[in-house]
């Protein structure tokens, strides 16, 4: 490991100052890369790469890929239907009791295989403009039968404490909102963030809250960041997780393993894990299916129920998400347990 950089890290020249850069990388690709997609990564993140390891499972997360460049045909812009599902700007309404907003759509980091890829970063705008957040609240507030709202984005813990203040004491005015749910990584890649003024801001909707974590491999729930997730457990928000399955990551049954415990062990329930998403140039991240479902069944076996997430796939074009996990029991066990193969001797009659 090296000391982090002292700044978040935005371009390829910062990445080369920072030995990021692979000695083989192909620079015009490369550029290629950098003018589609956002790049950052915080100290925090610097700090937890090894840089005497090209295959390190952190890079690969968030150092650009010239393979980015490659794109399939049946990956698309919109890889889960968002566009679809937004009645108006900033609001997508898939599921009938619950809506995401998207207030924010820049983040501390950027994935390479984020499935938001094409909407996210600073030439996107940062935030929704004022107007924009005021028609999405309007919405929420005459749709009586959206129970949780989901605040994504982009990253909402990015925004300063009283912006994020703001938007739940927002959400506290609308009766029928009762669950507001945060999907972040900031307590991950930037856990200092995560301060009492943060914690008061989440807290500030008097709703139940809940914080969803993403993190795909254990190495990046360090201390700093199990003390960040610490703090938000011991005001009393709800934690679950969420990680994509993603090869040269976390495509063994250890790294998984070793993940979901560590989760747990932070107050963290393991609640997704997601099929990676059809989204341009991540095609060498994903796996088949089939190999996933491996994957999972193997977990089923060797960790307590407490560490066992569900697999999941979002269906393209919008139609939700939908579990795929293995099936754990064949036919043959299951006409065993009905008897149906080799049935019980019957008891003797009590006559």
């Amino acid at each position: 490991m090296t000391a982090p950089s002292p700044r978040t890290l935005r371009n390829l020249d910062d990445l080369a100052r920072a030995g990021l850069l692979p000695a083989d990388a192909a620079p015009e690709a490369l550029r290629s890369v950098a003018a589609r997609y956002a790049i950052a990564l915080t100290p925090h993140v610097a700090g937890l790469i090894d840089r005497d390891d090209p295959a390190d499972p952190i890079a690969r997360q968030y150092v650009p890929d010239a393979r980015e460049i490659v794109t399939t045909p049946q990956e698309r812009d919109d890889p889960i239907g968002d566009e679809a599902h937004s009645p108006v700007p900033g609001i997508v309404h898939r599921y009938p009791d619950r809506v995401l907003l998207k207030a924010v759509s820049v983040c501390p980091v950027y994935c390479r295989f984020c499935f938001r890829r094409e909407m996210v970063g600073p030439q996107h705008g940062g935030l929704l403009p004022p107007a924009d957040l005021e028609r999405a609240f309007r919405y929420i507030a005459d749709h009586r039968e959206i129970w949780e709202v989901i605040l994504t984005g982009g990253d909402p813990l990015v925004l300063a404490p009283r912006r994020l203040a703001a938007l739940m004491e927002r959400l506290a005015s609308i009766a029928h909102v009762r669950i507001a749910r945060v999907h972040t990584r900031v307590p991950v890649v930037d856990p200092g963030h995560v301060d009492a003024d943060l914690v008061d801001a989440l807290m500030a909707c008097g709703k139940s809250v809940y914080v969803a974590i993403h993190a795909n491999h254990p190495r990046e729930l360090g201390s700093e960041a199990r003390a960040a997730l610490a703090r938000l457990a011991d005001a009393g928000i709800v934690l679950v997780s969420q990680s994509v399955l993603l090869r040269g990551v976390n495509d063994d049954v250890e790294t998984l393993a070793a993940l979901m415990r560590a989760f747990v062990e932070a107050r963290v329930k393991p609640y997704y894990l997601h099929h990676p998403d059809l989204a341009p140039g991540t095609g060498h991240f994903r796996l088949p299916v089939e190999e996933g479902q491996a994957l999972v069944r193997a977990l089923r076996g060797r960790l307590s129920g407490l560490c066992q997430p569900t697999y999941v796939l979002d269906i393209p074009g919008g139609a939700g998400k939908s579990p795929i996990g293995p099936t754990y029991l064949g036919a043959d066990e299951i006409e065993d347990w009905q008897g149906l193969r080799h049935p019980l001797p019957r008891a003797p009659s009590a006559d």
